[in-house]
């Protein structure tokens, strides 16, 4: 039985927090969360990916099953703590928050309390001393949840397919994430599904480096073996390591950490009314469900 990751330890102000999203859908966001987080994990970082999408592709693709008890209302009101929802995903240091179909529902519950943007950021307060990585991944769209995401954010990872209306997304999103003085928030798009052998491909990858020279260098080519995940549903680093996609995704991620390093973002704080606000309480975080205690403390 593998040994949950959270009982690694780490310093409370060490947990980066890497958000996927993209205002489009259909970029190839979730096969980049899934396989970032196992690299993160085999790496020996105790390293959790929260799947926000209601869709729970995520959730799917690790073979995770949605907690009976995860409710977006009862989170949002601090009535449910993370740590309660969390389980195994089977690969050592990596957990899951699975998603739920209440998720649906995120945006109506968060405008419903007060400071409603800063949300997210308290929940990921219960996770700080255990996890060194927690990875989210984001429903599309811009919205009350997305921003809650932005706000507590160290890295906002943007999967990018090279046409029009996606590099329209990625301008939104800046524009977005500097009305919002988010001047310390690391923005990483790259270019996915690429088909190098189209002219208009090409074009926008020639193009959008010019307008967006933050683009990371790393390109995820279209391919039938990053396809086959959700058949095999396993990250395609775990199943094949050495393949060219395998190669590309550990890439990838050597280069968002470079950046990351290149750029540490503080710590972002909570203001201080909701700092105050005695309805959300921090627990320490119990044993996953899943796993029976004596189980989880076998090497």
């Amino acid at each position: 039985m593998l040994k949950p990751s959270w009982l690694c330890e780490y310093g409370a102000d060490e947990m980066k927090i890497v958000a996927v999203t993209n205002i489009k859908g259909g970029v190839g966001k979730t096969t980049t969360a899934v396989n970032l987080a196992y690299l993160a994990a085999s790496a020996g970082q105790a390293t959790l990916l929260w799947d926000l999408d209601p869709q729970g592709a995520a959730t799917y693709t690790l073979r995770c099953d949605a907690n009976e008890h995860a409710s977006a209302k009862k989170l949002v009101a601090g009535k449910r703590e993370l740590p309660e929802l969390l389980v195994p995903s089977g690969y050592e240091h990596l957990d899951v928050l699975p998603s739920d179909f209440s998720y649906r529902n995120f945006d109506l519950h968060l405008s419903n309390r007060k400071h409603p943007t800063e949300r997210l950021l308290r929940m990921s307060r219960s996770l700080r001393d255990v996890y060194a990585t927690l990875f989210m991944d984001c429903p599309p769209g811009i919205s009350l949840l997305s921003e809650n995401v932005l706000r507590a954010a160290d890295a906002v990872v943007v999967p990018l397919v090279p046409t029009p209306l996606s590099i329209r997304m990625l301008t939104q999103l800046q524009e977005f994430v500097v009305e919002n003085q988010w001047t310390d928030l690391a923005l990483l798009p790259f270019f996915s599904m690429v088909d190098r052998r189209k002219a208009l491909h090409q074009d926008m990858i020639a193009s959008t480096r010019e307008q967006f020279p933050e683009l990371l260098n790393t390109e995820v080519p279209y391919s039938s073996d990053i396809e086959r995940m959700s058949l095999r549903r396993a990250p395609l680093p775990a199943y094949a390591p050495a393949s060219a996609a395998g190669q590309i995704y550990l890439a990838l991620w050597q280069e968002i950490q470079q950046r990351m390093a290149q750029r540490p973002r503080a710590e972002q704080a909570l203001s201080p009314e909701s700092a105050a606000d005695e309805s959300y309480s921090e627990q320490t975080p119990p044993e996953p469900r899943s796993l029976p205690k004596q189980e989880s403390l076998d090497a």
